[in-house]
């Protein structure tokens, strides 16, 4: 085959390709806001959340973060958005279970910052939450799951909304709109390689 038939055949190809996406955009009508699902063991899960809240401040949007299970230590997504007028965000702050190993104090913890969620989560003028790490919460039932299933079928009809965490728990895939399973086929940690600033926290 030559260059110029080559050439020919991928235009026929990417004409055909560019009717098929234009056909699908334009068979999508309906406007509200969407659950986004980000499930699995594998890295990526939090940036992938992160980096669509970006998104959002990029365009003028109000948002709000919710993080459930983190270490101790201070974050860069946290001395980011400290002071940033944008952004809303709490921190459960009992770091990972592991290290607290006070499941009561967990509890109370996880019962304060779910009632800041929710707060969010009926606020009309915030676009998009994002409730990271809140599998644990279900996991170790810290929260009532059929609570926050309505919590969240009850939210502002355009809040988006983005879930994290490594469980594939059935009645968040089954509401959620977008799912994605986050897969681990290997991690530096496992190599022996430190956590770093910038990459892990």
């Amino acid at each position: 085959m030559t260059n110029q038939d080559q050439n020919a055949s991928h235009k026929l190809a990417m004409q055909d390709t560019q009717q098929k996406v234009r056909s699908a955009v334009a068979a999508a009508k309906e406007k509200r806001g969407v659950i986004i699902y980000l499930y699995g063991n594998g890295k990526g899960k939090s940036s992938s959340g992160f980096g669509t809240l970006l998104r959002s401040v990029g365009h003028g949007q109000q948002v709000a973060i919710v993080q459930f299970i983190k270490g101790s230590w201070k974050t860069g997504e946290q001395t980011f958005f400290k002071n940033h007028p944008q952004v809303r965000h709490e921190i459960m702050g009992t770091g990972f279970t592991w290290d607290s190993q006070n499941r009561e104090r967990d509890m109370a913890c996880a019962q304060e910052v779910w009632q800041k969620a929710c707060a969010f989560l009926a606020d009309e003028s915030i676009n998009l939450v994002l409730l990271d790490e809140i599998t644990y919460m279900f996991d170790f039932d810290y929260l009532n799951l059929a609570d926050c299933l309505a919590v969240l079928s009850a939210r502002p009809k355009n809040q988006n909304v983005i879930l994290t965490g490594r469980s594939a728990i059935p009645e968040l895939l089954e509401l959620a709109d977008t799912v994605s399973e986050i897969n681990e086929i290997k991690h530096a940690f496992n190599s022996g390689v430190k956590a770093q600033r910038g990459i892990e926290f």
